[in-house]
This record gives C-alpha cells, sequence and structure tokens, in this order.
C-alpha cells in the first residue's frame, strides 16, 4: 500500500483551471482501489476494478493528456495487464474496458506498446499449443477490437511487432467466432496499411488463413475476407496474387451478390493501384470482365466503371506508345453491335496485348464438367471479341474450335454468348451463290463447314437451312444431291476428323461432326469403314469418356438398325465383324459398379440386338458370335434395365435358334438357370421372352446321350416350371403350360410324376389336366 501511495504521490502536481479534474485528486482516488486487485477475493477484485471505471468514465473531466499517460503507465497498465488472465470472465472484460479508456485518453499510447503488445499476443495467440487462452469468444472479439484501437493511435510505431501482429492474426482470422473473424480481416487491412514499407516481410503469412476462412458460411465473413486480402496484398507481397486468384475466382459464383461486388471491388483496386500490377494484367483482368455481366446492375456498373479507369490510366501510362493510334483514332468496325458503347483504346489495347494468354484458359474452362465455369467462360469470351475487334484474327483458329464447343453446350446460356452460327452459314450461301461452279475448287472447306454447323446448331434450329444450303453447293456442281458430295469428299472428311480422334470427350466439336457425316452419308458410310471402325474402336475403349462412349454406341445401333443402306451397303462390312464383337463389344460388357457403367452395357446390348436384327449376319456368323458373346449376354440378364434384360433374352433366344447342332450339356446346364430366374422379373414382358428362350434351349436337346446326362436338371426345371404354372396372370400361366409342353417330350414319365404330385395344391388344376393330356396324347403317337 505504501509503495502504491509513493507512486500516486509521484503524479501529484498542482491542479488545472477549469473544470477538468486535478491530477492529484484522480492519483489519489485510484491509490485507493489498486490493493483490490490484489485481493484473493473474486468480489473484491470486481469491486476494484467497478470502482476504477466509475472514477475514469463518471467523474469529472479527467486530467489533460500527458498527466493522465503518466497515471496511466505506471499505476493501472501494469495490474490492468495481469487482470487479463482473471479467472473471472467479469474482471477480464472490466479489464478490457479499462485498456481502451486508458489508451483513448493518453497522450501517447505508443509508450504502452512494450507492456501491451506481448500481453494481447499470449492472450491471442497462445504459445501455439492450438487452444485458445481466452475461452470467451465475446472476451476475444473484445481484445481484438482493442488491438484495431491500438492500430488506429500508434500507426507506424507498431511496426517493430510485425511478428508479434501476425501471430496474433494468423490466429483470429480463423477463430471459431464469425464476428472475431469479421473484426480481424479489418485489423489486417488497417495493420498493413499502417506500415506498408514492412508488412511485404510477412504479409505472405496471413494468406492461408485468409484463404481458409474465405469461403465461410457467413457472408459477412466472406466479405470482410476479401476486403482484407485486397489490403494485405496491396500493402505487401503482390506474389501472393498466385495464392488467392483462384479462391477470388470461386467467389464470383457466390450467391450473395455483396461477396462478388467485393472481388470485382478488390481486383479493380489491383489493377488500377498494385504494384507491379503490369505483371498480373493477364490473370486478374479476367475476373473483372467477368462482372460485366452480373446479374446485379450495381456489381455490372463497378466492373464498367473500374475497368474504364483502368483503361485510360493505363492509356495515359504509355501515351508514348499509343500517340499515333490516339491522334488518329480509328472508327468501330462496320459491323460492331449496336447499343454496344466502344470500350477506350487503353482498354482496346489491354486485351489484345493479353490476349494469348488468358485465351487458353477460357478455352479449356468452356468445357469444363461445371455449368457455372461453362457459362462464365462464354461470357467471357465474348467481352473479349468485342475488345479485340480485328486483332481476333490472330487467334481465329483457337477462338472458332472454343465457339464451336460452346455452341454445341447443353446449356442455353452458354450457347447464347457464342451463336454466330447463322451468320457462318449466310455467309456460305453467299460464298456459293457468288462463286457459282467455281465453288467446286473450295467444295471440301465449304462442306467442312457445313458439317460443323449443322453439328453445333441444333439449339438453334438451323439443320433445314444448312441441309438446303448442302443441296445448293451439290447443285453447283451438277450432282444429283448431297450423297454425291459425300461420295466425293467422303476419305477426306474422315481424315480430318481421324487427326484428333484419340482426344475426344463428350464435349468435343469433332464428335458432333462425326455423327453428322456418319447419320448423314448413308450407303457412302460402306465404303469408308476403313476409317469409321478404328474410329469407333478407339472412342469406345473403356478408358474413354463414358458420356462419349454413351453418345458413339448410339450413333452406331442407329447406322447398325439399317445396316443394308449403311455400313453393309457395298457388301464390306463382313471384313469388320470381329473387331466390332472383340475390340468394340467384348470390353462394354464387362460388369463395372455405377450408373453410367450399367446404361453404357445397355447400349452395347442395344447395338448387338441392332446387328443381330438387321439381317445382315449368316447363321454361321450368329453362331461365332454367340461363342464370343454368351457368357457376357447372360451376366446382363440381372441388370437394372428392364429393357436390356428384354434385348438380353431376345438376343439369347436368336443365338439358340441358330444352333443346328447339338447343344453342350454343359453350356445348357449354365444357361438355364439364369433363364428360369427370370420368370421371376418384375416385367412379364422380360419372362415371356424368358420362357421363349427356354423353348429354343429345349429344342437343342437331340440325343439320348444328352438326355440322360441333362436328366437331373430336366427334372428340376419342371418343378420350378409347375411353379409358375400357378402364377395368377393367364398370360404367363400360357406361356408356362407352352414350355411344359415342348418339354415333356423328353422324360414324359418325369413330368407325369411331377404333375401328380402337386396338381391338387395347384389353384389352376384346369392346366395340369391339359398339361397330362398333351403328355399321354404325344407318348402314344410316339
Amino acid at each position: 500500500m505504501a509503495t502504491l501511495v509513493t507512486e500516486a504521490r509521484v503524479l501529484e502536481g498542482p491542479g488545472t483551471s477549469g473544470d477538468r479534474r486535478p491530477a492529484q485528486e484522480l492519483s489519489q482516488a485510484v491509490s485507493r482501489l489498486l490493493p483490490g486487485l490484489e485481493a484473493e477475493s473474486k468480489l473484491s477484485r470486481r469491486r476494484a476494478l467497478e470502482g476504477l471505471q466509475r472514477e475514469l468514465e463518471e467523474g469529472a473531466p479527467l486530467p489533460p493528456s500527458a498527466d493522465f499517460q503518466e497515471l496511466f503507465g505506471r499505476l493501472l497498465l501494469p495490474r490492468l495487464l495481469r487482470c487479463l488472465g482473471d479467472p473471472a470472465e467479469k474482471c477480464r472484460a472490466l479489464a478490457v474496458q479499462l485498456l481502451r479508456l486508458g489508451l483513448s485518453h493518453g497522450a501517447r499510447p505508443q509508450d504502452t506498446l512494450p507492456q501491451l503488445i506481448p500481453a494481447l499476443t499470449q492472450r491471442l495467440a497462445g504459445l501455439g499449443s492450438g487452444q485458445l487462452v481466452e475461452p470467451c469468444e465475446e472476451l476475444r472479439l473484445a481484445l481484438v477490437e482493442l488491438l484495431s484501437l491500438v492500430v488506429q493511435l500508434c500507426g507506424r510505431s507498431l511496426a517493430p511487432y510485425l511478428d508479434e501482429m501476425v501471430r496474433i492474426l494468423q490466429k483470429t482470422i480463423v477463430d471459431p467466432f464469425p464476428d472475431v473473424k469479421r473484426e480481424s480481416c479489418k485489423l489486417a487491412g488497417d495493420y498493413a496499411q499502417s506500415i506498408p514499407d514492412h508488412f511485404h516481410m510477412q504479409s505472405e503469412s496471413l494468406i492461408a488463413p485468409l484463404m481458409q476462412t474465405i469461403s465461410h458460411q457467413h457472408s459477412k465473413v466472406r466479405v470482410a475476407v476479401i476486403q482484407a486480402t485486397g489490403l494485405v496484398i496491396q500493402f505487401g507481397n503482390a506474389k501472393s496474387v498466385d495464392d488467392v486468384i483462384s479462391h477470388f475466382a470461386q467467389r464470383l459464383f457466390d450467391d450473395v451478390s455483396q461477396v462478388r461486388y467485393a472481388v470485382t471491388s478488390v481486383v479493380g483496386n489491383w489493377l488500377l493501384h498494385l504494384r507491379d500490377r503490369y505483371s498480373f494484367f493477364h490473370k486478374l483482368i479476367p475476373l473483372l470482365l467477368s462482372s460485366f455481366d452480373d446479374e446485379i446492375p450495381e456489381v455490372t456498373e463497378l466492373a464498367v466503371s473500374l475497368w474504364e479507369k483502368i483503361g485510360l490510366q493505363w492509356q495515359k501510362e504509355n501515351e508514348d506508345d499509343l500517340k499515333d493510334k490516339l491522334d488518329f483514332a480509328s472508327p468501330p468496325p462496320s459491323h460492331y453491335p449496336k447499343g454496344v458503347i466502344r470500350p477506350v483504346l487503353g482498354c482496346r489495347e489491354l486485351i489484345f496485348r493479353n490476349l494469348s494468354k488468358i485465351l487458353p484458359a477460357i478455352c479449356n474452362d468452356i468445357t469444363d464438367w461445371v455449368v457455372g465455369n461453362r457459362v462464365k467462360s462464354a461470357q467471357l469470351l465474348a467481352v473479349l471479341l468485342l475488345h479485340a475487334e480485328d486483332h481476333i484474327t490472330q487467334h481465329l483458329e483457337v477462338v472458332l474450335r472454343t465457339l464451336y464447343q460452346a455452341c454445341s453446350d447443353d446449356e442455353k446460356s452458354v450457347v447464347s454468348n457464342s451463336h454466330y452460327m447463322e451468320q457462318l452459314l449466310c455467309c456460305v450461301q453467299a460464298l456459293i451463290q457468288v462463286g457459282q461452279e467455281d465453288c467446286k475448287e473450295s467444295s471440301l472447306q465449304l462442306m467442312e463447314v457445313l458439317v460443323t454447323v449443322m453439328a453445333v446448331s441444333g439449339a438453334a434450329g438451323l439443320s433445314e437451312k444448312v441441309q438446303e444450303t448442302m443441296n445448293l453447293l451439290a447443285q453447283m456442281q451438277k450432282y444429283d444431291g448431297t450423297l454425291d458430295l459425300y461420295q466425293q469428299h467422303m476419305d477426306r472428311l474422315m481424315e480430318w476428323l481421324t487427326l484428333s480422334h484419340q482426344d475426344w470427350n463428350c464435349h468435343s466439336v469433332e464428335l458432333l461432326q462425326f455423327e453428322v457425316i456418319v447419320i448423314q452419308s448413308g450407303p457412302v458410310l460402306g465404303k469408308a469403314l476403313n476409317y469409321f471402325i478404328p474410329i469407333i474402336k478407339t472412342c469406345l475403349l473403356p478408358t474413354k469418356d463414358p458420356q462419349m462412349r454413351l453418345k458413339l454406341f448410339t450413333v452406331f445401333s442407329q447406322v447398325l438398325l439399317k445396316a443394308k443402306d449403311t455400313v453393309n451397303a457395298h457388301q464390306q462390312f463382313h471384313g469388320y465383324l470381329e473387331t466390332v464383337i472383340k475390340d468394340i463389344l467384348v470390353p462394354n460388357l464387362e460388369w463395372h459398379a455405377g450408373r453410367t457403367a450399367g446404361a453404357i452395357r445397355t447400349t452395347a446390348v442395344s447395338c448387338l440386338w441392332a446387328l443381330i436384327h438387321s439381317e445382315i449376319l449368316s447363321s454361321k456368323q450368329i453362331i461365332e458370335i454367340q461363342e464370343v458373346l454368351m457368357p457376357q449376354i447372360i451376366n446382363t440378364l440381372e441388370e437394372d434395365s428392364k429393357m436390356t434384360r428384354l434385348m438380353s433374352c431376345r438376343i439369347i433366344n436368336i443365338f439358340l435358334k441358330a444352333c443346328t447342332d447339338i447343344i453342350d450339356p454343359d453350356k445348357f446346364i449354365k444357361i438355364y438357370p439364369e433363364l428360369l430366374k427370370r420368370l421371376d422379373d418384375s416385367s412379364n414382358e422380360v419372362r415371356i421372352a424368358a420362357m421363349s428362350s427356354l423353348i429354343s434351349l429345349l429344342h437343342c436337346i437331340k440325343n439320348d446321350d444328352e438326355k440322360s446326362y441333362l436328366k437331373s436338371n430336366m427334372q428340376f426345371l419342371y418343378k420350378e416350371l409347375l411353379v409358375h404354372l400357378d402364377d395368377p396372370d393367364s398370360t404367363i400361366q400360357d406361356a408356362v403350360l407352352g414350355v411344359l409342353k415342348e418339354g415333356s417330350i423328353l422324360f414324359p414319365n418325369i413330368l407325369m410324376e411331377e404333375i401328380e404330385a402337386v396338381k391338387y395344391k395347384h389353384r389352376s388344376l384346369v392346366y395340369c389336366e391339359q398339361l397330362l393330356q398333351h403328355i399321354q396324347s404325344t407318348t402314344s403317337v410316339l
């Protein structure tokens, strides 16, 4: 107590004029309360802190700042900092409030930093254990707010404490409490601005926690993180742009417009003010221009405004290089869209100079599996084309390829940003009408364009116009029709597609071009099997894109259903039959888990059914096919798809009917149980098809040796069929009766015994009687 009084006396000085409280009076009041801070009782400590609060807040105005600074630094600061670790939450809260009050009224708050910063670091960042030292989230928020006040008051004086401040921020930015995250982001931005000459040395350490928090569920936190990141990088190390660019791009898809607005604002300010910004133009420009098509007008207006400022600033910085273009400004292109304001020269030049770096990323994203990415890429491509104007010709091949892909997209919003196909078709029509017979020299190139337009213009309904244009091209060359065009160019068209078929996927425009050529060429395809089959074989490998395989199997089935008029129009398909069976169908009929794999097996079975049903195969060829494919087709009887099970039953039936020789008993034993299982199928159509196949299977047993070997199997088959003879559906009963009648000739006595054993248990006694009569009549004839 004596020590405290002595310290207080040092601060005593002459009173002040007016109504300001004398320093001596405040010193004496504080000295009386200080011993309470050391009391063992929680209540006593709390009362002492509340007393101090009353003295400083509710009493007369405080003495001049210099006097108060001395009082606060010597008497209050050390003790209040110790109170930050008080076991009582209320005491800690009062200590924080008193610290804020003391810092606000002191003349030299920077003098407190040597004691204050270590104490706050210990309280907020701990010793690296990972556990929170301050357990109360409201108090952690109060401590971060206190630190924000310190930054506001001390500014550059905090430069020596860079390591401690970064340690604190690394912890508080990822704090579980959202309000602490938000205040920490604000603190990070303020601190970055306060010491720009030093902050770059540690700024990269804050990027990881910021990016960890950028996807937080609270939109206000996401906005705070984006704004903080903008300042941390602007006043820190610009290299961190590479670490945040992908996260910012993702936030452009955020459902909350304020988040997208924040990204747009930060990126725009980087393009205006970031040191080394020229190095990042090609990475940042796409982000800003992506906001041109935002659904919220405020975001779009901000992006357009910032972009114009950026263009004008860059134009001014480089006016020597642009002197001629500024003095002799070129008019807008004649075909420039109506109602669209032409960007300033600086904006156009920025795009032109960075286009080669931006385009590859757009070409990649426009085929992304995420619809949102494809839409954004298509929108951005349209903006770039408006800026690039005639400079785009240098990149025409890449742009056209990208536009082909965009126009073939299933998403309408992707197509709407890229649809120039109708104009392209008009150009081709004009060329043909002007060139007349001279078009023959460019016939192949025009054909390629027309095939492409037909391939990608499904959404625009241009197919009929394309067909009319193709007829016109044929007419100019005195051909009878478009088939003559295909006849002339088929090899070159197929060679054109063969160059890239190894790299196709479901989004490849070449896949659509291939489909058009295959379907439209009709009988001409039969002469191009040396191209067609290898392409199909490669693209239907199990390692290829599943969606592409589904599309190609559908196309293959279409031409096989009309095989006489397509693939076998010139009797050449049989030379490729082994490749089709062993290299295309067998690998795709193998079982793999998943819905897509199941869908591929269904299309493969459809393809086989189309081939068999096309009537181009001899019985010998069908027998050869069944020797290879019967095991796979039997496996497909268990597929989830009813259509697959039905087609598989029918294929097995055709396989069995083609077997004119005696069937191997072991094969019989493998087949009949699988067909028998289908009698329990949920579809009556499948059940009847299975019974039809059973009849064909029974017809294959033709000699006594086989009959003797299969006696026990036949007895089991009879028993199972008699069970299904009692089915409530009369259609099924009739079908089962038909199978039993066909099979009765093999072991009539065994079947009669089985009937006698169950006929009085059956609801359908009449069917049993009919069957017995049939057996007796056929046996007597024999």
